[in-house]
């Protein structure tokens, strides 16, 4: 609709690998798992335990993506030394 001009910035993208963010988010599940620990026989009674496994399988996957965002990061860092 008419004619628009658009301005871009002269910003380079950031070099983002993923770690930091995967790490952050199984932080967050491990602090959620521990406070949701007292609760234990509350949610028991409700029939929410299945919140304290949603954490566990938070962590357990973010440790696996870890690992995966720590693999990629190194084979980038191989393949960019061994361009010319």
């Amino acid at each position: 609709m008419g004619n628009r001009t658009y301005l871009i910035a002269p910003v380079e993208p950031l070099d983002v690998d993923g770690v930091r963010t995967v790490q952050v988010g199984t932080a967050l599940f491990a602090i959620a798992f521990v406070a949701l620990l007292p609760f234990y026989g509350r949610l028991e009674e409700d029939g929410r335990t299945w919140l304290l496994w949603m954490c566990l399988t938070g962590v357990g996957l973010g440790l696996l993506g870890m690992e995966y965002c720590k693999r990629r990061r190194l084979v980038r860092a191989e393949r960019e030394h061994d361009e010319p």
